[in-house]
């Protein structure tokens, strides 16, 4: 197993985020944390990636306990992580942007920033713009590049087609595919379920801070009380009473990227 994010709490001041959230990611899967806003996916992620401190629990990454370790070591340890918002750098250039992923390692980027033009066309036609003016679908494709030239074991995405528009959306998740195809082990936060559930393996669904459903993606993907919570229903509070066993709890709001 590559991830094992075990039984994890985590808060805001007094308010509690995440619940005793667990996670596993094995290596080689794409793995997708669906629910909806509030719900605690960015918060997950920002815990495995060391943004976040555990109020309790533990995160194992590649056979060591990282529950402690300070985000810039996890990078070292082959975290990648592409954050809501994208966070490119406005003022510098898509390849500077780019090289800014490599500032933990040394040596030649050259066949790593190769790779990365090669995925992306369109960041090597751009590659001397400034981050800054360059659209939204362009920018997350350099918010993906930048994390990989970390050269990651593990690449966290976190909401990579929100406000996208279909077509790029598709190429996006296209693009994620064969990252993985080619060997980057995925954990992807996604508010787009329909896309999410159709390119992972395994998908775990989150309410208020809890896992309420884990499953093979398929499975989720025509599940009737899944489908609901993502067209706004009722479903999504059944999910938590069914997992609880207990009325719903306040929604806590995911903090801003």
């Amino acid at each position: 197993m590559l991830l094992e994010v075990k039984d994890i709490h985590v808060h805001y001041g007094k308010i509690e985020a995440l619940k005793g959230i667990s996670v596993e990611v094995n290596e080689g899967e794409i793995v997708t944390l669906i629910g909806a806003n509030g719900a605690g996916k960015t918060t997950t992620l920002k815990t495995i990636s060391g943004l976040r401190p555990l109020s309790s629990g533990s995160i194992t990454f590649d056979g060591n306990d990282i529950s402690k370790m300070p985000g810039h070591q996890r990078v070292v340890a082959g975290l990648g992580q592409a954050p809501e918002g994208r966070g490119v750098f406005p003022g510098m250039t898509v390849q500077d942007n780019l090289l800014m992923g490599a500032y933990t390692r040394s040596g030649d980027f050259s066949a790593d920033l190769d790779e990365v033009y090669e995925l992306f066309p369109r960041l090597l036609e751009r590659r001397t713009q400034m981050g800054g003016t360059m659209s939204g679908g362009e920018q997350q494709m350099l918010a993906i590049g930048r994390a990989l030239m970390a050269k990651p074991k593990l690449l966290l995405l976190d909401e990579p087609s929100m406000g996208l528009a279909p077509l790029i959306v598709q190429q996006i998740f296209s693009i994620i595919e064969e990252i993985n195809r080619r060997g980057t082990t995925v954990l992807l936060v996604e508010q787009n379920a329909q896309q999410a559930l159709k390119l992972a393996h395994r998908a775990y669904v989150l309410e208020t801070g809890q896992v309420v459903k884990s499953a093979p993606a398929d499975e989720l993907l025509n599940d009737p009380a899944v489908q609901a919570a993502y067209l706004g229903g009722g479903a999504a509070h059944d999910l938590v009473e069914e997992a609880a066993g207990a009325p719903g709890s306040a929604s806590v709001p995911e903090e801003p990227a």
